[in-house]
């Protein structure tokens, strides 16, 4: 059982890499009309996932790319894991799926079946903010091409195939969020939950890497990590998370570098903060 209410706050940068790209606008970078670059709260939540079944813990959401198991869409996975006698009554199938998977614990969960007679929601105690970058950042667009083997043979090959590939030169972004022991309480989230999912903002992109983002190019800097003495919060979330101060140093025009920015964070009174290098 959790009794302490938790909030937490992430700074991280990206170079020469996209991070979340925009599947609407050409998988560009996700910008706002500002030029502000923003990560989606669920790209983010991924992510997390993603450490935690490399650590060894049960997920029920799972990506294609990125399966520990031989199952091929949720339904399958709750059919086959969980025992019949729980599909067909809400309570016994929100209970079964919380102490199961744990992002199913610290996310919730909508399942509803098509041709199922049962469906519920489940509120998940982590709630995560979308990320954004600290200042506008500048987007590169560079032409790539390919040629590939028009026949089994190899004898022909196809013309020249055009497409772009984008990315961030620099941008330092941060996120925030917070454990809420109310929720929590209704999925069995816990102090050693809340343990493991802070040891996953710390190595959030470990593993990560692909064409997009090539290994070191997205990297964690600080983790400010707050646990308050009640479960309602000595200060709300709002003012927890304000208390990061973010600017760039002294003499720095145009940031290129996570070392072009100082970093800091107001005392609250009464609350200590922990602060957690990235790795």
């Amino acid at each position: 059982m959790l009794n302490n209410k938790y909030d937490f706050f992430v700074v991280f940068s990206v170079k020469n890499a996209n991070p979340n790209g925009d599947p609407l606008n050409g998988n560009r970078p996700r910008i706002n009309h500002e030029g502000i670059g923003e990560i989606s709260d669920v790209c983010i939540k991924r992510k997390i996932r993603n450490r935690f079944m490399q650590i060894g813990e049960k997920v029920l959401v799972q990506s294609d790319d990125s399966k520990l198991d031989e199952y091929n869409s949720i339904k399958e996975r709750v059919e086959k894991t969980l025992a019949k006698s729980v599909l067909k009554d809400k309570k016994a199938l929100a209970e079964a799926a919380c102490k199961e998977w744990i992002d199913v614990r610290a996310f919730g969960q909508v399942f509803a079946f098509k041709g199922d007679d049962v469906s519920l929601g489940i509120r998940g105690p982590v709630s995560i903010h979308s990320a954004f970058s600290v200042n506008p950042v500048n987007v590169t667009s560079i032409q790539i091409t390919k040629s590939v083997n028009s026949t089994e043979n190899g004898s022909k090959k196809s013309s020249d195939t055009m497409g772009m590939k984008h990315r961030i030169d620099f941008g330092l972004y941060t996120f925030a969020g917070s454990i809420n022991p109310q929720l929590a309480s209704k999925t069995g989230f816990n102090d050693k939950d809340a343990e493991l999912l802070k040891n996953a903002l710390v190595e959030l992109f470990e593993n990560d890497a692909s064409s997009a983002r090539p290994d070191g190019s997205m990297e964690i800097s600080k983790v400010f990590w707050w646990k308050h003495n009640n479960p309602n919060g000595q200060y709300s979330s709002a003012k927890v998370h304000r208390s990061v101060k973010i600017q760039l140093c002294e003499g720095v025009i145009e940031a290129k570098d996570i070392k072009d920015y100082l970093v800091e964070v107001d005392r609250l009174e009464g609350l200590e903060c922990t602060v957690l290098e990235g790795k």
